[in-house]
């Protein structure tokens, strides 16, 4: 097995947003905001290369929406998935399977594209299986309010159209799930229902990439959830649990929108569960 970060490329968001109760005098000394109160973010996924399999974990934004959906974002740098699939020699017909955390827009818009012909959306990877969980496509396809501009139809249904839809199979009350990935997914609910944050055995090693459970190297604390969690009372419990068993088992955290930071290890401190170090996703994962 191998692993590889993909960029898909970076954006700014409201700090405020990303932090919900937490006053801005505390997290800016992690996540520093502009003048806008922006705070960089990164679409970083992953890609596991397990044999004859090669599967991407999440795709960002993708590029098919206008100037005045991008105008929110406010994107920035040049990466982009195509280029960082290039880097490790790999194009995006390669792809065999793509396994989304969840369906937020910042999280599966890559999947699909506008065709080269203009005439209609089509799967960006079209050899790939995309996969989810039954109960988040249900969740995602019947959106409440909150969360209905998140789960775009235009990156959705071309999945179900073209075929390439699967679902991992979740047995009730389960939080963990075996795939036929190559790794298991813990299932967290606070963020949005049903999310899966893979969980990768590599060299000795356990990776975790903790997509929207814990977005940002900032967002550690207990008490640092996102506004834009459904059930933030429930982020807060979820999260305890996850980081008490990362440190008993010395996971490393592979972030999925912190800019700056791209894996840390844990420790207990007598404020909780902190980082311990920071490192390049090539120092921990070569």
């Amino acid at each position: 097995m191998n692993l590889y970060p993909i960029d898909a490329g970076n954006f700014k968001l409201d700090g405020g947003a990303m932090f919900g109760v937490v006053p801005k005098s505390i997290w800016q000394r992690t996540n520093p905001a502009d003048s806008n109160n922006m705070i960089d973010l990164a679409t970083r996924c992953l890609l596991v290369e397990d044999g004859n399999r090669l599967t991407l974990i999440d795709t960002g934004m993708g590029n098919k929406q206008d100037d005045k959906f991008f105008g929110y974002y406010y994107l920035w740098g040049a990466l982009n998935i195509d280029k960082s699939l290039a880097k490790y020699g790999f194009h995006r017909d390669d792809i065999t399977d793509v396994l989304l955390t969840h369906l937020h827009f910042d999280h599966c818009g890559g999947c699909i594209q506008w065709n080269k012909d203009r005439t209609g959306y089509e799967p960006a990877f079209k050899n790939a299986k995309f996969w989810t969980n039954k109960k988040h496509w249900e969740w995602a396809t019947k959106p409440n309010v909150r969360e209905a501009p998140s789960f775009r139809k235009e990156n959705l249904s071309p999945m179900e159209i073209s075929g390439q839809l699967h679902f991992v199979g979740v047995d009730e009350g389960s939080t963990l799930v075996k795939t036929n990935l190559g790794f298991d997914v813990m299932l967290v609910d606070g963020h949005t229902e049903k999310q899966m944050l893979p969980i990768i055995k590599y060299k000795g090693k356990t990776g975790v990439y903790v997509a929207d459970l814990v977005p940002t190297l900032g967002h550690l604390p207990i008490a640092y959830v996102m506004g834009f969690d459904v059930r933030p009372l429930l982020s807060l419990e979820e999260k305890e649990r996850f980081l008490k068993m990362a440190v008993e088992n010395d996971y490393l955290l592979v972030f999925g929108h912190d800019a700056h930071n791209e894996v840390c290890s844990l420790t207990q401190t007598e404020r909780g569960v902190r980082h311990d170090q920071t490192y390049t996703f090539a120092e921990v994962f070569a």
